[in-house]
């Protein structure tokens, strides 16, 4: 069976790509389960650079496949922002609450109909030494009002979808079949498959 390491110590996206890979054939590892102590510079350009970065760090120190994903929520009144700044939105002081509130805080004075955003994910696959494949996903909704919903991480609570919900107030599964991450991590699964054949 082909190991696959997550290449994140983010317990959050552990949760989903774990949730998400669950049934492939795949030796789902973390850097914990590894014994991988690593923090990786996101320093590229954007989430494709973010993600590949990580992919071939990861894959370096584990000496097997590696997935990453590099996300973030891009907000129209915000001119995009904070895009792949997302998790540092705010500064290095604040939580996930703390960078919701600040968004919210910048926001409110913009009408409903102006409050467009979406989540991006970029996911990369790298084995040692070896080309990088990368995978896109993008989860079109709003900005709400104030936080709902106890479900998810990150900017969830504010995220508001097609039906109305936030992505905090969708279940774990309704939420792993809309997401951009799900959607990376869906076609990333679907090229190993492929690849391993």
């Amino acid at each position: 069976m082909t190991r696959l390491l997550l290449a994140t110590n983010n317990p959050g996206k552990v949760r989903e790509m774990r949730r998400l890979l669950a049934g492939e054939p795949f030796e789902v590892v973390t850097p914990a389960d590894l014994g991988i102590e690593l923090d990786v510079v996101e320093d590229g350009d954007g989430y494709a650079e973010n993600a590949t970065l990580k992919a071939r760090a990861f894959a370096e120190a584990g000496g097997c496949l590696a997935l990453a994903d590099d996300s973030g929520i891009e907000v129209d009144a915000l001119d995009g922002r904070p895009g792949p700044l997302s998790a540092r939105f705010g500064g290095p002081g604040l939580d996930d609450a703390g960078r919701t509130q600040l968004m919210l805080r910048e926001l409110r004075d913009v009408p409903d109909g102006e409050r467009g955003a979406r989540y991006r994910a970029v996911a990369a696959v790298a084995g040692p030494g070896e080309h990088v494949e990368r995978f896109e996903g993008t989860w079109e909704g709003s900005i709400g009002r104030e936080p709902r919903g106890e479900n998810g991480f990150g900017y969830d609570p504010i995220f508001r979808t097609g039906d109305g919900r936030s992505g905090a107030e969708l279940s774990a599964a309704e939420k792993d079949a809309v997401s951009h991450r799900g959607q990376a991590v869906r076609a990333a699964a679907a090229w190993l498959r492929e690849s391993q054949r």
